[in-house]
């Protein structure tokens, strides 16, 4: 634990909002330069388990799995593919490759962290989970958020957020010699800018596809060709015992004491303090204005007058919601009965706000001027300032308390039976902890469990699992699951007939695709030969649009965005012709009608707004320059070393190996 949270200091007033505990790690794998270099580093090993070696740091096995475990956490919601995990597996060795390389140079550059800028970071970041009205919530409850927020334990966080603010460092020097030249923001005003209108002829992929109907030998001679692309088709399996442990459940048996409240509520206090607070209730006569916008005295009086009346009826006893009802112009509040609800000091316009507070409950104001007409309030009740009593706050505190513990004897729990279920097996654990033991029949990826249903951090652990292998555990949102893979099924190929629907679709997409591209470079040719779009399009059956004067922002039908493949037309000059494009499912040829260069004048305006989206490209290309020459300096000088075998050995299994 780090004692010197518990010791206050200011905190700066640098935002880093938003660092959150592996912001490094997505950094990394954005920047990976290329593919891995095993051919010239590493045929020999580092032992069982190291991918490579980054300096005397090595990248593990187990460090590349919490990463594609959480890529695939991310990118796949529902359940990773198990046919995914190698690439992801590999992903992540870059990834953190990269992380290690940039974090050793960040420190050979002489950079660090000191344990006040952690405290002072998590100051900040966490304010409200860890310091609450500027006090550290002890050792106990900072071990308890770090575990059910990111899964570690504090040294391990305390590690990885100093690295990302390391980084954090790293970054900021390496981007702050990014600059925008002049040229370069006139370049992308007038990129932004500058408006086109063009015709374009457009052949679709779905009607080309509609053309192709294959014979049955075609699609044997297509499978027979691709057998290799099948081998796997039919996706791998497995079985596996496991146990739920419910924190629901768990929580049931949860005991909170009268000393537990206590604590929770004297370690808090502050968010239990109220400030003073009235409950109002109003109606409103407004004040007219001259036709001019001056005042208008007749109408005013003529207010004040209704208003009169309106406070003569109170004091004679007249019930206030049912004449805020009959007179009051405030639409928002009239039907309730004038009903405004609880008011603190500062909430409500000046002159209401002192004599809301003035009042005592159940009291009536005389009439108040304000500049939106003429208030009479009522103090339907009030609240002093000061602290909720315990027995007030009670119900609030002991469910979360019940949910804490819950949570604690959960994993506690979990850790039991994963180690009962490693000496004695896990039938024995069950029994030993009355649990349940679940046992599968073969499943995939996308199948659901029985108890847990799609559960894809449960599912993730389990196909990244050897076969009979120790008990693990891995947390889902109800709890946990210990688990052990009993039977492993590989992906194997198919037959013909098992996978005919597949092959059909398959070879009518390759068809289709290379119909497409041939049927474009067609549409160009004719359009180019005979200086006609139309008449091109008109030979090769397809269809012709006009679009509206677009920029490179704008969107277009058929073609998508105008800063992806239709970009040509702003090369084009009018009545240029382009070549064949292809825009996602279609192919277009464009024709260039009209092209305007955007004003100088509102170059000025822009200039601003253009230069933070400049620099910020700028910035991200240095980064990834400086990540990209570095990994090359440093396999050049031999520092970064990966291990093939091990590596190959590991991704082939998709990650599962040497747990």
């Amino acid at each position: 634990m780090i004692k010197f949270l518990q010791t206050p200091s200011k905190a700066k007033k640098i935002v880093l909002g938003g660092l959150l505990l592996l912001i490094c790690a997505a950094m990394v794998i954005t920047l990976i330069p290329g593919g891995f270099l095993g051919d010239a580093f590493g045929f020999g090993g580092g032992g069982a388990g190291v991918l490579a070696k980054v300096g005397d740091e090595q990248v593990t096995l187990t460090e590349a799995q919490q990463s594609a475990r959480q890529m695939a956490r991310q990118q796949f919601p529902r359940g990773v593919p198990s046919q995914l995990m190698p690439f992801l597996t590999q992903r992540a060795v870059e990834g953190l490759i990269m992380q290690k390389a940039l974090l050793m140079e960040a420190s050979r550059m002489g950079l660090k962290v000191t344990n006040d800028e952690l405290r002072e970071t998590l100051q900040r970041v966490f304010a409200t989970q860890l310091f609450p009205n500027g006090n550290f919530v002890g050792d106990e409850m900072y071990a308890d958020f770090v575990q059910q927020n990111f899964q570690m334990s504090v040294p391990q966080f305390e590690t990885e957020f100093k690295n990302s603010l390391l980084m954090n460092k790293l970054r900021n020097i390496v981007e702050g010699t990014a600059t925008v030249s002049e040229q370069d923001l006139l370049q992308e005003y007038n990129r932004r800018n500058t408006k086109v209108k063009f015709e374009y002829a457009v052949l679709t992929y779905d009607d080309i596809l509609k053309q192709i109907k294959p014979t049955d030998a075609e699609l044997r001679a297509y499978f027979e060709k691709n057998k290799e692309l099948y081998k796997n088709a039919v996706p791998e399996k497995r079985k596996a015992e496991y146990v739920v442990i419910d924190t629901a459940k768990v929580k049931d048996k949860v005991q909170v004491t009268p000393e537990d409240v206590k604590r929770y509520y004297s370690q808090r206090q502050d968010q239990y303090r109220v400030p003073e607070e009235v409950n109002l209730r109003q109606i409103l006569i407004r004040t007219p204005a001259g036709a001019d916008g001056k005042v208008d005295s007749k109408g005013i009086d003529a207010a004040r007058a209704k208003a009169q009346e309106v406070l003569s009826k109170l004091k004679a006893g007249g019930n206030f919601a049912e004449l805020a009802k009959k007179y009051s112009e405030d639409t928002a509040t009239a039907k309730s009965g004038g009903e405004v609800g609880w008011v603190r000091r500062g909430q409500t316009m000046p002159e209401i706000d002192k004599a809301a507070f003035s009042l005592n409950k159940g009291q009536t104001s005389d009439i108040i001027q304000t500049s939106l007409g003429l208030f009479i309030i009522q103090v339907a009740d009030k609240h002093a300032a000061g602290l909720k009593p315990l027995e007030e706050v009670r119900p609030q505190i002991e469910p979360i308390i019940a949910q804490e513990k819950a949570s604690r004897e959960a994993e506690i729990l979990s850790n039991g039976v994963q180690t009962q279920a490693r000496t004695a097996g896990m039938q024995a654990a069950a029994q030993k902890y009355g649990l349940e033991l679940v046992s599968t029949g073969l499943f995939t990826t996308s199948d659901s469990l029985p108890g847990v249903g799609t559960a894809p951090e449960l599912m993730q652990a389990m196909f990244q699992s050897r076969e009979n292998s120790p008990a693990e555990t891995v947390k889902i949102p109800d709890g946990y699951a210990v688990f052990r893979v009993t039977a492993v099924q590989p992906p194997s190929a198919p037959t013909f007939e098992e996978i005919k629907a597949r092959v059909e679709s398959d070879f009518k997409n390759e068809r289709a695709g290379a119909m497409l591209a041939e049927k474009t470079q067609q549409l160009a040719d004719r359009a180019h030969a005979e200086h006609n779009l139309k008449t091109a399009a008109k030979e090769v059956g397809a269809t012709v649009k006009t679009s509206e004067s677009v920029t490179s922002q704008s969107q277009v039908p058929d073609i998508g965005s105008m800063s992806g493949p239709g970009s040509v037309a702003f090369t084009l000059k009018p009545g240029e012709i382009s070549g064949p494009v292809q825009a996602g499912r279609n192919g277009v040829v464009i024709s260039l009608l009209e092209k305007q260069e955007p004003p100088s004048a509102e170059f000025a305006k822009e200039k601003d707004q253009v230069r933070e989206q400049v620099l910020a490209q700028k910035r991200s290309e240095m980064m990834e320059l400086f990540a990209s020459s570095l990994r090359e300096r440093m396999e050049k000088e031999g520092k970064i070393r990966i291990y093939k075998n091990e590596l190959d050995r590991i991704t082939a299994r998709g990650g599962t190996e040497g747990d």
